[in-house]
């Protein structure tokens, strides 16, 4: 296929939809109302994902969404910071964890999608 793809995006539910708004606008993301049930959230203009009035507990506990950051060291005090976990029941933060690959920190938001913030590293020359 020869064509230029312009962006990938995901779609997460939520068990509460208005409390799902506004810990992602909270988290730094801006949201574009779609319709009553459905909105489309973008960090730094060009990313984003669908969040939808929608919760099946099976799908909702095996989705998970990976952002890359500049600096997971920043980004993780920057979340402890913001205290979401401590705002929302079910919000989870949990420490940088280093890999071969990389290194991330995670938040699980008030539904239970899992999303993974990390850095990969640069290969050495």
């Amino acid at each position: 296929m020869q064509h230029q793809a312009k962006s990938i995006r995901t779609f997460i539910g939520a068990k509460d939809f208005r409390e799902s708004r506004a810990f992602y606008s909270e988290l730094g993301f801006e949201e574009s109302v779609i319709s009553e049930k459905f909105s489309y959230f973008t960090i730094h203009g060009s990313l984003g994902f669908y969040l939808q009035d929608y919760y099946v507990k099976q799908w909702i506990n095996n989705s998970m969404v990976f952002l890359e950051v500049d600096d997971v060291s920043r980004y993780w005090t920057e979340l402890n910071e913001l205290g979401l976990h401590h705002k929302y029941k079910y919000v989870r933060l949990t420490p940088i964890v280093e890999y071969e690959w990389g290194r991330e920190c995670f938040m699980h938001d008030p539904s239970g999608v899992l999303w993974h913030f990390g850095e990969f590293y640069t290969p050495s020359t």
